[in-house]
């Protein structure tokens, strides 16, 4: 089953696209990021991508009320990431209702956190997020830069429990510049488990390439915030 998921960024509590994730370039600035994930739900998103950015830069929480009113009013599925740095912040998340938590950093410092948050509350509940650049994955925010391969990584979040891998593609995000389907190719064909891409979507063919991978689903945010193309037009490459 492929779905479309439009992705809200939060910064200083407003909804931003940011350029390979670099604080300073926002492309598009919303204050009020509430109002844009209803936009998303009523053009016919099921699912909206909720990722705290100052969490992922600074590990700050200042984003968190927006996300609880997010998750609580949207009556789609929502999957909540960035700066989830402790048990206690996933757990929060989960139990506030999220249905799903996406765990980087974390996970990459502390492999054991996503065995433990699978057991308790289920791997579909549980995303790895693996955000590679130049071949290798990064962390804090894509600041940092790891020894690992997002295959090494996938495999090894895989068992141990994870229910998918957000694979990011860092060389291309936020660029307005097309996809490079070959990195989420090699994930989806390494892993069993399902693997959803972001990064690089320009236009509705890139969804298809995308999709030819064998992705799950793709996360879009500045190809639909700049209006490149609509969301139902996106929205009809799901399967039905």
């Amino acid at each position: 089953m492929f779905k479309i998921i439009p992705a809200i960024d939060l910064k200083n509590k407003k909804c931003v696209s940011l350029i390979q994730g670099i604080p300073g370039t926002e492309r598009i600035s919303l204050d009020d990021p509430v109002a844009a994930a209803m936009r998303w739900i009523d053009d016919g998103a099921k699912v909206i991508h909720l990722i705290d950015l100052d969490g992922a830069i600074d590990g700050s929480r200042s984003n968190s009320s927006i996300i609880a009113s997010i998750v609580k009013s949207s009556g789609v599925e929502t999957q909540v990431g960035g700066g989830i740095r402790s048990i206690k912040d996933a757990r929060d998340l989960l139990n506030l209702g999220t249905d799903r938590i996406i765990l980087g950093t974390a996970a990459i410092k502390e492999p054991s956190i996503v065995k433990e948050l699978t057991e308790e509350f289920g791997s579909k509940r549980i995303i790895v997020a693996l955000d590679s650049k130049n071949g290798k994955v990064t962390t804090h925010g894509w600041a940092k830069e790891s020894e690992f391969t997002a295959v090494e990584l996938g495999r090894k979040f895989e068992e141990l429990g994870a229910g998918s891998i957000l694979f990011t593609d860092i060389n291309t995000e936020g660029l307005l510049k097309g996809v490079n389907p070959v990195p989420t190719k090699e994930l989806v064909d390494a892993l069993g488990i399902p693997v959803i891409a972001s990064g690089g979507i320009t236009t509705l063919s890139d969804i298809g390439i995308i999709k030819k991978t064998g992705a799950k689903g793709v996360v879009i945010g500045a190809a639909l915030y700049v209006g490149n193309f609509t969301l139902p037009e996106a929205l009809e490459f799901e399967d039905n």
